[in-house]
């Protein structure tokens, strides 16, 4: 049976860490590692933690150099042939790791495999329902994104890739995943196995203008490498186009609409299928420019109600 190794980075997040604890503690597969990386928090994570202690494989709490730094300390404490990651405000649905690990069973070529996940508030309610389509090196070159919970890895790609570069401090997931594709196959499949939480801490909120950049340093990094350049110039234009678009979703969010506008003109002149497939960020941007956030946020309600049935 393989041994899965779960590794939680947290930080001041009392508030959802026991629900990511007992997520992983309660599945229904018996081999697991479990390693809580905590750096340093002030609230009461520690005492969360500690009330477990005794089911975790390993715990600390000191501090580090951001996310990056501790995932990577959990990655060097791993010694599961299965590795995963879950932040500390998202959890696993029941089930997840037997499903995961049975794929990796079935598909001995696979390196990475990832389900579908839900969004959820603050409170755990479900506003959004993200499914994803199987995918290739070059759609993840082109930011075709992947939920990070719902992703599960082979030790061995990983540590061909030398794990998570701590450049990267929003983006370092998806850049993760571009390196292990390089490794071998990669696989969706189409089950929900996660829930990643939005709520104004999180830096998917509270940072969303800075996602942008670190799409372009992927960019950067990709034409820089000899492995990755041939494969980038092949869809260079969908690829620029794309990490405009990320950065004009990002800074839309960011409550930067006139920026948002401008990223996304700028991805609808280099290539216009990409910028045109999300079109919704563009009636976004204008719902803001022109004072309606209230009707957007009654759209938002009104697909989170739907979501709750």
């Amino acid at each position: 049976m393989s041994l899965v190794s779960i590794i939680t980075p947290s930080f001041n997040q009392a508030a959802y860490l026991e629900q990511t604890i007992t997520s992983v503690l309660n599945q229904d597969y018996p081999n697991i590692e479990y390693i809580v990386v905590d750096g340093g928090s002030t609230d009461d994570s520690v005492a969360v933690i500690k009330k477990y202690a005794d089911k975790l494989a390993y715990w600390v709490s000191e501090k580090d150099h951001g996310q990056a730094d501790a995932i990577n300390k959990g990655f060097a404490r791993a010694t599961g042939e299965i590795i995963a990651w879950l932040n500390s405000d998202d959890y696993y649905l029941p089930g997840t790791i037997s499903a995961a690990v049975k794929v990796f069973e079935e598909h001995p070529d696979v390196v990475l495999a990832y389900g579908n996940m839900l969004a959820v508030d603050e409170r755990g309610k479900t506003f959004n329902s993200l499914t994803y389509k199987q995918l290739t090196l070059e759609d993840l070159l082109c930011f075709q994104i992947i939920g990070q919970p719902a992703v599960f890895m082979r030790r061995s790609a990983l540590q061909l890739t030398g794990g998570l570069d701590p450049v990267f401090h929003f983006m370092l997931d998806h850049h993760l995943w571009i390196r292990i594709a390089q490794r071998g196959n990669i696989l969706h499949v189409p089950q929900t196995w996660a829930a990643a939480r939005y709520h104004a801490e999180a830096k998917n909120r509270a940072k969303a203008a800075e996602f942008g950049r670190d799409a372009f340093r992927i960019l950067d990094f990709a034409k820089q490498d000899k492995t990755f350049a041939p494969i980038l110039a092949r869809v260079s234009r969908r690829a620029h186009a794309s990490a405009n678009r990320v950065d004009s979703r990002y800074l839309l969010d960011g409550g930067r609409p006139f920026a948002a506008l401008s990223a996304w003109m700028r991805a609808l002149f280099i290539h216009p299928p990409t910028a045109l497939a999300r079109l919704n960020i563009l009636v976004s941007i204008f719902l803001n420019l022109f004072g309606l956030g209230k009707l957007r946020a009654a759209i938002l309600s009104w697909r989170e109600a739907r979501h709750q049935k």
